[in-house]
């Protein structure tokens, strides 16, 4: 083992060129979570780049020459005769042992309970990072942003081997509870569905334990590949169900709707941001820190606009809401409210604002 650590010391890093993300490393240790795809590799890796060579270790824990026991024993050994100060453990597994170094980066999928590791989340490109990777910032950046989602590396992928791309990948990484659970959330995107309503289509194909489904949905939750709103004040309420990207409605089904897929587009905008959201029955997302509703609306006019407005009045003065922001595709305008200030602003404008 010791020799194949001494190769993997010795070995250059290599990345083509590398677009920054909204995630920033610094001296300190870190846990960096993700679904695969989702760029962890390409940022710990650059960061590398920036330290002088025989400072760091690198070692992708999925390395098939590698054995966990004879690892164990000769790691922390090997760091401490070369004075390795960064560590980096890609692909992490609980069958490697941390050792003792001045810097330790792990990425994984599944987050850990280190309480020396400060635990940093990134997900796939959110609408700005995706520019980084466009040649003209104009309509054509969002109808390619449909197309090809969040991962950086779809824009290395031709058109026609997309689908199969992410098919592969997901098979890959996902069991087959998992995956076929993930398949049917991609149907039901952006709508309410729980679990056991998951379990009760699932077992009509197929042999499955509720239990079993149930552990294989809450890992999709933990690791990010599935994502649940919430009712306002109904926490019990069945919760709205969101994909990690919009690039899974192409690859995993032949289902359209757009307009579903525009509201996981926003979704995906909102969880990057930070911001906590729920929903109500017309209401897509409504953000209490700031007495906002923001309403998917691609294609609106101000007539379809005022009737939408006439539908949630009771929650727009229950709540007070200061603010509705109506998300279309390239529509802009306004209409008067006696409390809220009414907007229509389109995707890219609203994603790329503060």
């Amino acid at each position: 083992m010791e020799i194949l650590l001494e190769e993997l010391y010795k070995t250059d890093i290599n990345l083509e060129k590398f677009h920054t993300r909204k995630l920033f490393l610094d001296e300190d240790s870190y846990q960096i979570n993700g679904i695969t795809q989702s760029g962890k590799t390409k940022v710990v890796k650059n960061y590398l780049l920036g330290l002088k060579k025989s400072s760091y270790l690198y070692i992708d824990c999925k390395d098939l020459r590698i054995d966990y026991e004879q690892l164990n024993k000769t790691l922390a050994i090997f760091c401490t005769n070369n004075k390795i100060n960064t560590l980096v453990l890609d692909n992490y597994t609980p069958d490697v042992n941390i050792v003792n170094v001045p810097q330790l980066l792990i990425c994984c999928e599944i987050n850990y309970e280190f309480d020396f590791l400060t635990t940093l989340k990134l997900y796939p490109l959110d609408y700005e990072e995706f520019l980084a990777y466009e040649y003209k910032y104009d309509s054509t950046a969002l109808n390619h942003f449909f197309k090809l989602g969040g991962f950086p590396s779809m824009h290395k992928v031709s058109a026609d081997d997309r689908a199969l791309y992410i098919q592969k990948i997901l098979k890959h990484t996902l069991n087959l509870i998992e995956l076929e659970i993930l398949i049917f959330c991609t149907k039901m995107m952006a709508q309410k569905i729980s679990p056991y309503s998951i379990y009760e289509r699932l077992k009509q194909s197929q042999k499955i334990s509720k239990d079993k489904l149930y552990l294989s949905f809450d890992m999709l939750c933990s690791k990010g590949y599935i994502h649940q709103l919430q009712k306002v004040d109904h926490p019990k309420a069945i919760r709205k169900i969101y994909l990690c990207d919009i690039s899974l409605k192409s690859a995993l089904t032949i289902d359209k709707q757009f307009s579903k897929l525009f509201e996981n587009m926003i979704y995906l905008e909102l969880l990057k941001s930070g911001k906590e959201a729920f929903y109500d029955e017309n209401i897509d997302f409504y953000i209490p820190s700031s007495d906002e509703v923001i309403l998917g609306m691609p294609f609106a006019d101000e007539r379809i606009l005022f009737k939408k407005m006439e539908a949630i009045e009771a929650f727009l003065f229950t709540y007070q809401i200061k603010r509705v922001t109506a998300i279309t595709m390239s529509t802009e305008g306004r209409m008067s409210h006696p409390i809220s200030k009414v907007e229509m602003i389109p995707f890219d404008i609203w994603a790329l604002g503060d």
